[in-house]
């Protein structure tokens, strides 16, 4: 059972796009949002707020 749990909620990594190498490890529903993820979030290196996408 907690490997399905594990399935449907797997853990993902959000990498910056400015090309900073800074990443958000989060988890994600597979049955809500199939598709890669892509959310505005706050980059501290360069102090924006820039898109990150879903990293596999």
């Amino acid at each position: 059972m907690a490997a399905r749990r594990q399935d449907l909620r797997p853990i993902i990594k959000m990498r910056s796009t400015a090309g900073t190498g800074f990443t958000y490890v989060t988890r994600k529903n597979r049955r809500n949002d199939p598709d890669r993820l892509v959310l505005k979030k706050y980059d501290p290196v360069i102090r924006k707020h820039v898109d990150f996408r879903e990293e596999r």
